[in-house]
């Protein structure tokens, strides 16, 4: 049973798919909030494809919003703090649906908003499930080369289906063949709205606060504040992951009090795609233990 709507979350609009079991689920039960990543042209129901049908057949509620910036949402963020934003984002959105905690599942941009949602407010988090999180040491080594890719998409000559493509096929899996035409062609299509040529949401910080606003997004220089967060966390790491890091998995499970850390061989930026079948069944382990 799905529903999507626009929900006036805070000052924003947000489009959410809603996605119950046929015949209701338990309202005792933490629903799954889906984060996405920041990728151009990413929006919840495409990043999430491979998941959402197995995650309510075991009889969950799942939320699936576009982020801020992202799809059929209001596009304005705070680049000064933009993880802080996005906390405040989900915050809002479990307000207006009445949601006291949920199980916050982020896929690098979407890892990062949540994991900034634990620090901020751990008592709206029932679990993180954090796949290749962003921010995880992003001021301590230059960027990598898919992270490069991500950010220069909108520079030089603009968009184009060939950056797209080579950005997903790339960067964010392994296996190339496994991303279809259409896939390239609808987050292209998503990428080349107006709104988000005019502000992209995802950016290289600039101006007289743009080192402030690195640090704030590397979750290493606050790393007190994740050794006293006691939330249970699931990291999850493509060994191959060429946007962030593989080595941020292990730092979160040396860091964070309550984190375990499985590693996918063979795997690049996208777990839950290239993964899928895995990746379900180690969720749905993971928040039923937890």
């Amino acid at each position: 049973m799905t529903s999507t709507r626009t929900v006036r979350a805070g000052a924003r609009d947000v489009f959410l798919a809603d996605v119950s079991p046929e015949g209701g689920h338990d309202a005792r039960r933490p629903p799954l909030l889906l984060l996405h990543g920041g990728g151009p042209g990413a929006t919840g129901l495409s990043n999430y494809a491979r998941n959402v049908d197995a995650l309510v057949t075991a009889g969950h509620r799942v939320l699936v919003p576009d982020m801020p910036g992202y799809g059929q949402s209001t596009k304005d963020l705070d680049q000064g703090d933009p993880f802080g934003d996005l906390a405040i984002f989900v915050r809002e959105l479990l307000d207006a649906l009445d949601v006291e905690k949920a199980h916050v599942v982020g896929n690098s941009y979407g890892g990062a908003a949540a994991l900034r949602l634990a620090l901020d407010r751990p008592d709206r988090v029932a679990s993180l499930v954090l796949m290749g999180p962003g921010g995880i040491g992003t001021t301590r080594k230059p960027p990598t080369k898919g992270l490069n890719a991500l950010l220069d998409y909108y520079a030089g000559n603009g968009p184009s289906r060939a950056k797209l493509a080579t950005f997903i096929r790339d960067y964010l899996v392994h296996d190339a063949s496994s991303v279809p035409d259409e896939l390239i062609e609808s987050r292209y299509q998503a990428s080349i709205d107006p709104a988000v040529i005019a502000a992209p949401p995802l950016r290289r910080p600039s101006g007289r606060d743009a080192l402030r606003t690195l640090w704030r997004m590397d979750f290493t220089r606050q790393k007190a504040r994740l050794e006293r967060c006691a939330i249970p966390t699931l990291a999850v790491w493509g060994t191959l992951d060429k946007v962030n890091r593989p080595s941020g998995g292990p730092w979160l499970a040396r860091t964070l009090p309550r984190c375990d850390l499985h590693l996918f061989a063979r795997t690049g930026h996208w777990v839950q795609y290239e993964q899928a079948d895995r990746f379900n069944r180690l969720l749905l382990d993971w928040v039923s233990a937890a």
